[in-house]
């Protein structure tokens, strides 16, 4: 039998973060969620959840039932968070150790399932404790405004508050997309922990599909790691363990016959059939392959998000997560260009060509410790932006709409390097 969701109780109703991430980790209408009240007729309540700080202002789910995961869910890791974020945690970590009396102000959401009903089959956190070795598992869930680009993602703990995972849920293509890579990612690295130099990556813990998503756990981090600062200087040996999987350096070749090149084509005239600035996007390319075509440059790997918010340091090694943008095959130095990029974009809120202009900047400061002249750090610039726009219509063409601070002023950039 079928619940009906109720439009005065039930959270998945809502167009806020509490109605996107509860569809998303409750997706299944035979699960009732009720914010207060009791369960349906017939059912039993299989999870509780203290709504922080109210229903019409969610931000955190903080499981209820087991005073030391609830707290755990709330501190753990809060040495990585911005100042103000990691006080109110520290404030709610310290009611969450009192269980149900501490968190008493805020509401209560009661998950339950039918009687007869399997629970593995109808709730998430159910089936990764299975799927991790069938000891229980409560979960934590942060909540934010609905985002296409965005994954919720449920922190796994054990009923005495050790961290047992994060797993991350690609609801959409555009973030379906990014969980599959980011899995494919750490199976890829796996074995590069005795690596000099590489960053320690998380471990895969599991992959799933189900209920029409597709879930990643991830290994948590170390317990003590600490965030790089925002400002840490380019750490040169480590992207090049990471570009060379800690093997020597490739053979350079040239742009113009590279599966690089090749797959940049093929996206832009995938991009032209589906938007109009797509046709741009092939102009570009085909303005990129004139004006370096015969530079010889060494290919490799990225990481795709190397940022400081990606870094952190434990036990005298960096550690490195987010690769959901990893891959093959790119000219060497592209996460020293993204690392420029972001910096200026994100943490300066600068416009794109400033954006441009500080991998120009930041290429010519340290692309030659990479093995790049003058002509391959032109390259590397004109070839990660390309990069970027089509990673900017990649995301905007499987749901995740376009980001306004890239699209179309990229293009715009781009048209104007390969013009000048």
């Amino acid at each position: 039998m079928t619940t009906r969701v109720d439009p005065s109780t039930d959270p998945r109703s809502r167009v806020d973060g509490l109605g996107w991430v509860s569809r998303a980790v409750f997706p299944d209408d035979r699960v009732a969620l009720r914010v207060g009240g009791s369960p349906p007729a017939g059912h039993r309540v299989m999870a509780r959840y203290a709504v922080v700080p109210s229903v019409a202002r969610a931000r955190f789910l903080v499981p209820l039932g087991a005073p030391r995961a609830g707290a755990a869910s709330l501190l753990a890791y809060n040495a990585l968070r911005p100042p103000k974020v990691r006080a109110l945690r520290a404030v709610l970590g310290g009611l969450a150790r009192f269980g149900a009396v501490g968190l008493a102000p805020f509401p209560t959401l009661n998950v339950s399932v039918p009687s007869g009903a399997a629970p593995a089959e109808l709730l998430l956190t159910e089936r990764l404790a299975a799927a991790l070795g069938g000891a229980p598992l409560l979960a934590a869930c942060g909540v934010r405004p609905p985002d296409p680009n965005g994954k919720p993602t449920l922190q796994l703990f054990t009923a005495d508050g050790r961290p047992r995972g994060y797993a991350k849920i690609g609801w959409n293509d555009a973030t379906r997309a990014l969980v599959t890579a980011e899995a494919a990612a750490l199976r890829a690295v796996r074995d590069t922990a005795g690596v000099a130099d590489h960053p320690v990556p998380p471990g895969l813990l599991t992959e799933t599909a189900w209920a029409g998503q597709v879930v990643a756990v991830i290994e948590p981090l170390p317990p003590d790691v600490r965030g790089v600062p925002v400002d840490d200087p380019p750490r040169i040996a480590a992207l090049l363990a990471v570009a060379r999987r800690g093997g020597p350096a490739g053979t350079p070749r040239p742009l113009a016959s590279s599966p690089f090149l090749t797959r940049l084509a093929a996206q832009a005239d995938r991009a032209a059939d589906a938007v109009p600035a797509g046709a741009r996007a092939v102009d570009a390319v085909a303005a990129l392959g004139r004006r370096h075509g015969e530079t010889a440059v060494e290919f490799g790997h990225w990481h795709g998000d190397w940022v400081p918010w990606n870094l952190g340091r434990h036990a005298g090694r960096l550690v490195a997560w987010d690769w959901e943008h990893s891959a093959p095959d790119v000219p060497v130095g592209f996460d020293l260009a993204h690392d420029a990029f972001q910096r200026a974009l994100v943490l300066r809120g600068e416009p794109a060509a400033v954006a441009a202009s500080a991998v120009d900047g930041h290429l010519e400061h340290h692309g030659e410790r990479l093995g790049l002249g003058s002509a391959q750090r032109r390259l590397v610039a004109d070839a990660y932006l390309v990069e970027m726009w089509l990673r900017t219509w990649r995301l905007a063409h499987a749901g995740a709409g376009w980001n306004a601070a890239l699209h179309p002023a990229l293009l715009d950039v781009i048209e104007k390097r390969h013009s000048g």
